[in-house]
């Protein structure tokens, strides 16, 4: 089907190789085609390279994709694979998504040898995470818990959480799942009372605007409900976001071609939060991002948005 492979570009580590590979399986399926009709092609990103900070410290979520977009844009691969809450809500200049792949599991998984739930971890026990928002609204929860910043693949902070350097942790339960790893979750966290990333639990795949060789081939994968989710979503970051330092949560969900989406943006330290929901036509869901983005800008007032 193909005069040579479809190159596909992903991140190194395990959880962003089965991610690439879900994406080869299921474009094999759905048109007849071979491993060898295709070529993973491992692209070392800044954001695997620098471990030692926050990542809002040095240039925030497009750490983990310029690297393969510029691989993208040079003509060096085809179509990158990315998690869908590491992407910037402004793509460069010739790039797209082109498609998303079926959401998993949205939620966050607990995992700690010392409690079965957040709820029942002894004060000052440390938890352990990168993520701005899940320090924020653990803080919120339990503000009598150390929040520490911990970064590293999968791998690397469950190692951590086994050698005794935090009590806890959390990742996403999605993650997990497309590891075979949900045998290390010790509880999953309710949705509604700690809220997602916006795009977790979903994969994008990015293209070149214009190539319509390799769209043609990602239109038979492509999901569009998780995209009409994804786009409330990201709408609503977008009207936050830019460099923003601010912990922000946001889920949208579409039933009967009716789409509700939920944000909330915190105090880093959690001692504030708001939050807002709506609803609407599927149709509607980017300008229902726009608006609830834009109310919780205004309702957090001056200084609240950490830029």
């Amino acid at each position: 089907m193909q005069s040579k492979p479809v190159r596909i570009g992903t991140r190194g580590s395990a959880l962003a190789l089965a991610q690439a590979h879900e994406t080869r399986a299921r474009l094999m399926a759905a048109h007849g085609m071979s491993e060898n009709d295709f070529e993973i092609a491992v692209i070392k990103t800044m954001g695997d390279q620098i471990l030692d900070r926050p990542l809002s410290e040095v240039g925030g979520k497009g750490l983990f994709t310029k690297e393969i977009e510029d691989a993208l844009l040079s003509g060096d691969i085809d179509m990158a694979v990315h998690s869908s809450k590491d992407m910037p809500t402004v793509l460069p200049e010739g790039l797209e998504i082109s498609a998303f792949l079926p959401r998993e599991d949205v939620r966050d998984a607990f995992i700690s040898p010392k409690a079965k739930t957040l709820a029942d971890l002894p004060s000052g026990a440390i938890v352990g995470t990168a993520s701005l928002r899940r320090q924020a609204i653990v803080k919120r929860l339990r503000p009598d818990l150390e929040v520490v910043t911990y970064r590293g693949n999968v791998q690397r902070r469950l190692k951590k959480l086994a050698d005794g350097v935090v009590d806890a942790t959390l990742l996403a339960y999605s993650g997990l799942k497309r590891l075979g790893m949900e045998d290390v979750v010790t509880s999953v966290l309710d949705e509604d009372a700690f809220l997602p990333a916006v795009g977790q639990g979903a994969i994008c795949i990015e293209t070149r605007v214009g190539d319509a060789a390799t769209g043609a081939l990602l239109g038979a994968i492509h999901d569009q409900a998780t995209a009409e989710c994804l786009a409330a979503e990201r709408a609503f970051l977008k009207v936050l976001d830019g460099s923003c330092r601010t912990p922000i949560a946001g889920l949208a969900r579409l039933a009967d071609r009716r789409l509700s989406l939920r944000g909330m943006i915190l105090r880093p330290d959690g001692s504030e939060a708001h939050e807002m929901s709506g609803e609407c036509d599927a149709a509607d869901g980017v300008a229902l991002g726009q608006r609830i983005g834009q109310a919780l800008k205004e309702r957090g007032g001056p200084g609240f948005l950490i830029g």
